[in-house]
């Protein structure tokens, strides 16, 4: 089965190809750029570089958010393209449980996490059973100090991995104290071939249906909701 995965969540920009256990290819930048400008020349040339045809494809992979609203609806929309366009099936992964992939190593939990602006941040909690990636804590959106209260209850090491980790490193070293783990800035870049092997046995999703989560209402979104019942308590 060959895979093309695909993660424009948040500033990296991640795409890999998959063969079974094989990662044939994988493309990673950092960078705060437009990723609607450079995601599709990054696939064309990571599939020409592996002698990769499109109609080769058996299933795409997307991380489906949260992260950057814009981001992520650039990777779900080129998925949704290119799985319709090819007729294979499209598989959504958290963009929160591709960041804690990558530490199979750590013995307890891992809290990967995402800066949402206001102090808050995304977040979730998982674990590894033995290869088995597990969900702890549903993905959510919360406040930083409201999730360092809820974690301080744990009797394990919490490991904290991402790019925006260090925004809020001090409140966490300051009410975790040893509980805390970070990780190697080397590890903060989510791995797209690791997204790769998490959708690889997941069924197809249904491509027309299939949708980002935000898990919270886009700015523009939330202001109309607003106006919407201030003009309701007007009448």
């Amino acid at each position: 089965m060959k895979v093309l995965a695909i993660d424009t969540s948040n500033n990296p920009l991640g795409i890999a190809l998959l063969d079974e256990n094989k990662v044939i290819g994988e493309y990673i930048t950092n960078l705060k750029k437009n990723h609607s400008i450079r995601v599709m020349p990054a696939i064309q040339q990571l599939m020409t570089d592996c002698e990769i045809e499109p109609s080769q494809l058996d299933k795409i992979v997307v991380a489906k958010g949260p992260g950057s609203y814009t981001g992520v609806r650039i990777g779900v929309t080129i998925a949704k393209t290119l799985a319709w366009s090819l007729n294979i099936p499209l598989v959504g992964v958290s963009s929160l449980k591709l960041l804690a992939a990558s530490v199979r190593y750590f013995p307890g939990v891992v809290s990967p996490l995402f800066d949402a602006r206001r102090g808050q941040i995304y977040t979730g909690l998982y674990r590894y059973n033995g290869s088995t990636l597990e969900t702890e804590i549903d993905d959510c959106n919360v406040l930083t100090v409201d999730w360092v209260d809820r974690l301080v209850k744990l009797d394990s090491p919490i490991l904290f991995i991402g790019n925006d980790v260090s925004l809020h490193k001090e409140i966490l070293s300051d009410k975790l104290g040893d509980k805390a783990v970070f990780a190697e800035f080397t590890e903060n870049n989510p791995r797209p071939s690791e997204l790769g092997l998490l959708g690889m046995n997941i069924a197809g999703e249904e491509i027309h249906t299939f949708v980002p989560n935000y898990i919270r209402l886009v700015e523009a979104e939330a202001k109309w909701l607003d106006s919407q019942k201030s003009d309701g308590k007007k009448e």
